[in-house]
């Protein structure tokens, strides 16, 4: 019987670890998606669907929009319910798609959509980790930028608006269980003075997307139908105002 020799019996064993690794992975990141649900991927058939993004709209020539990036792992598709209502009101929005439902792995998955709309005003936006990327994208690009919107979500060193002269949402739950509240209240730091706090009160972690519920979070006292009409309502008064009035006056 002919041997291998040693160096590809070394081969064949790292060539079979790292398929099993390959497709460990893939079930790990399979089984840690939360994918949108039924409700919210019917109301996603509403938006114009691109391979890097989903835009919400009214139809309309409309002068600002949101570029908006996912939390970890969580379908796009989860975004619509909030999204559709926002659009509705003359604001466009954009659901980022990004590797693995992870935006640290396309951080400036945004640009492409502002060099494609030069005429429009851009509002960063995310939620979580999403809100994380967000910001150091707003950060790095500020004459690009006309304001950041956090969902349960704070900017880190590297993302510090400290210094940015345009405005700020910072929007939370009172029943988030996943929001890192300690870290939250250090990154303020990090935040302009011109930043807006608001609580939704009875809201969890999950809530700010429909795609039920995630592990760690604490359970929401208001419906999920009722937190996304909050957040829609905190983000079309506040870009109306902030943003959109502002700017013309």
């Amino acid at each position: 019987m002919k041997k291998w020799p040693r160096w590809k019996k070394v081969l064949g064993i790292l060539f079979i670890v790292i398929i099993v690794l390959v497709i460990g992975s893939g079930l790990f990141i399979k089984s840690s998606l939360y994918p949108a649900t039924a409700q919210a991927q019917r109301q996603s058939e509403v938006a114009t669907k691109t391979k890097n993004y989903e835009l919400y709209t009214n139809g309309r020539k409309n002068p600002t929009s949101i570029i908006f990036y996912p939390g970890a792992f969580v379908s796009s598709e989860s975004y619509s319910p909030w999204a559709s209502q926002v659009a509705s009101s003359g604001i466009n929005v954009y659901i980022l798609k990004v590797p693995l439902s992870l935006a640290v792995l396309k951080p400036n998955a945004a640009q492409e959509i502002i060099e494609q709309h030069p005429n429009e005003k851009f509002i960063l936006a995310g939620h979580s980790l999403g809100g994380v990327m967000a910001s150091r994208f707003a950060k790095a690009h500020e004459n690009e930028v006309a304001g950041v919107i956090l969902l349960a979500s704070y900017p880190d060193k590297k993302g510090s608006l400290a210094q940015a002269d345009f405005p700020v949402l910072s929007i939370t739950a009172s029943n988030d269980g996943v929001l890192n509240w300690d870290r939250y209240e250090e990154s303020k730091t990090y935040l302009p003075k011109q930043t807006k706090y608001v609580e939704i009160k009875g809201g969890n972690h999950a809530g700010f997307g429909t795609y039920g519920d995630q592990k760690g979070d604490k359970d929401a006292t208001i419906s999920n139908a009722m937190q996304q009409t909050k957040i829609s309502t905190y983000i079309t008064e506040w870009v109306t105002e902030q943003v959109v009035t502002s700017k013309t006056s």
